[in-house]
């Protein structure tokens, strides 16, 4: 597939977030990207919400401010009741506008159908000049990796899951083994502060999925960032995999800090392995993952807990690849941040 002219690729292969293709207008560029995606959370408006700024995530991946237009894609299902279904897509609706509202992009079209599950999703497309977006491979030895939001999301989402399911093994399993219990309430019984944990982390987790990544995305430019990707659906590793894969130079990315949802660890160690600890558990509208030097990241990190009130971290270097091998690895001796 590809035709050899996607450009941010080391190959000009299928493109890494966005197709990047110059337009018929000599210095024009058109930036697309289309993503979907099944309930993760209760509430219809935040899932709308959180399917419109994973969509939009892609293109802040590419140092892209602005988003031109939206086209929705959206599934009502079929097997609800007519007046819950018709509740439901009206709030999904709703916040898929409401993200797209704070992005300033209009939603211009779309496509609805019927399906067993609800689905939200988008294509964004943004046209830019040259110097209007940052290219994805060109990450340089001596760079910095920047990631600008918490990994643990599935493990959040399962965790909620398996508190409210009747009789679950899983919450049993969690509560037997008193996991998290570093963070419970002493004063109070052990599934009590397992249930006050569990909404805390879901509730992070939420509030992460939803922010929008466009402050991190449009401050790329402004400090000279070589490259970059958002980590969602193939994890922390899995992404910088990718990246790495794209690179002009002979570069690979040597990860030693993984930023975790407090008490997600404990979960994929204790009760169910999500491959979080090994950079696979999937994110959804994850964190931007920018490579830059490393005097640029400081920088840019203090603009953007400024901006969005959230902290962000240095989670990796680049360093010269052995030959042509672009790899990416997490180090042995990596460190665990709850947050």
């Amino acid at each position: 597939m590809g035709d050899g002219q996607n450009l941010g690729t080391r190959e000009g292969k299928i493109a890494l977030d966005c197709s990047v293709r110059e337009t018929r207008k000599p210095g024009q560029f058109c930036i697309s990207t289309t993503d979907f995606f099944f309930p993760l959370v209760d509430s219809p408006f935040l899932q709308g919400r959180i399917g419109a700024a994973n969509v939009l995530s892609d293109l802040y991946a590419e140092g892209v401010e602005y988003c031109d237009f939206m086209l929705m894609l959206l599934a009502s299902c079929r097997d609800m009741p007519e007046e819950e279904r018709k509740i439901c897509t009206k709030l999904m609706i709703e916040g898929f506008q409401h993200a797209c509202e704070e992005a300033q992009t209009p939603i211009t079209g779309g496509q609805t159908v019927l399906n067993p599950w609800p689905i939200i999703g988008g294509v964004a497309t943004s046209i830019v000049s040259k110097d209007e977006y940052v290219s994805s491979d060109g990450a340089q030895v001596g760079d910095v990796v920047v990631l600008t939001k918490p990994l643990g999301t599935q493990i959040a989402v399962n965790l909620h899951q398996w508190k409210t399911l009747e009789n679950n093994k899983h919450w049993k399993q969690c509560v037997d083994k008193q996991v998290c219990q570093e963070l419970y309430d002493n004063s109070e019984e052990v599934e009590q502060s397992l249930v006050k944990v569990t909404e805390d982390m879901m509730h992070k987790a939420v509030c992460s999925m939803a922010r929008l990544n466009r402050n991190g995305g449009r401050l790329m430019l402004k400090y000279h960032a070589h490259a970059a990707t958002d980590v969602t659906g193939f994890g922390f590793l899995g992404h910088a995999q990718n990246l790495m894969e794209n690179q002009v130079a002979q570069v690979s990315m040597e990860l030693h800090t993984l930023p975790c949802l407090a008490g997600s660890p404990a979960v994929n160690n204790h009760i169910m392995n999500f491959r979080l600890l090994a950079g696979y558990s999937a994110e959804t509208s994850g964190g931007l993952m920018v490579c830059m030097k490393e005097a640029d990241a400081q920088e840019y990190r203090k603009e953007l807990l400024e901006l969005d009130g959230c902290d962000s971290w240095i989670v990796g270097r680049i360093v010269e690849s052995a030959g042509d091998e672009r790899k990416a690895t997490i180090v042995d001796d990596y460190k665990i941040i709850e947050v």
